[in-house]
């Protein structure tokens, strides 16, 4: 089976995933992204992204409770599978491989 690829904007919602573990829904991953990027993030480029991301079998997810606040919607709550994290493990080797390989030169 070919190993499925994963692209930056998929890697970083991924990796939001995988940090706020049971509390990653689409509002608080565009809100930690966001903050981190400092920049704006498209909530439809959030829901886009996790729907392929599960597609791929990366991450799973589940609906949370009925909520008066929400009216009356439910919380899709994602979470990071074994497959999300060796895919993640993977990308980090790479690219720290990568990194390393720069001389060791100033820039200034």
């Amino acid at each position: 089976m070919k190993e499925q690829s994963l692209g930056e904007f998929e890697e970083l919602v991924l990796l939001m995933v995988a940090a706020l573990h049971d509390e990653a829904y689409g509002v608080t991953i565009l809100e930690n992204l966001e903050e981190k990027q400092n920049k704006k993030v498209n909530i439809s480029a959030i829901h886009v992204t996790l729907k392929r991301l599960e597609d791929k079998g990366f991450v799973i997810s589940r609906y949370g409770g009925i909520t008066g606040e929400r009216g009356g919607r439910r919380k899709k709550f994602y979470v990071i599978t074994a497959l999300g994290k060796k895919t993640l493990d993977s990308q980090y080797s790479l690219r720290t491989a990568l990194y390393q390989q720069i001389p060791k030169i100033s820039f200034g």
